[in-house]
């Protein structure tokens, strides 16, 4: 059975970041900071780009998102929630657990 050339593109988006999280998890400090050199405005500028796509609209309404015609669109757009939920919940929660030690 031949994959889709999404099947392929998942697949490889997977295998890069599940490497960009391995890495930087088990690699000592020089790879972790070389990493984050290399890698951390490459992820920002895809993650920037994503939501460049998703900008609300005056209304606040996100119109890629919408899936029909005549229905709204969500509020948040899934995308803004996703990242949001994400990197900035989890901060806060990291942050809290890393003072309460």
């Amino acid at each position: 059975m031949r994959k889709s050339i999404f099947g392929h593109m998942e697949a490889s988006l997977h295998g890069y970041l599940a490497d960009v999280r391995d890495r930087a998890e088990h690699g000592g400090d020089h790879i972790a900071a070389a990493l984050a050199r290399a890698e951390l405005p490459r992820v920002v500028a895809a993650l920037q780009a994503l939501l460049d796509e998703h900008t609300p609209d005056d209304r606040g309404r996100c119109p890629t998102c919408r899936t029909r015609l005549f229905t709204r669109a969500p509020a948040p757009c899934r995308a803004y929630l996703t990242a949001h939920l994400c990197l900035l919940v989890t901060e806060d929660t990291d942050d809290r657990e890393h003072l309460a030690r």
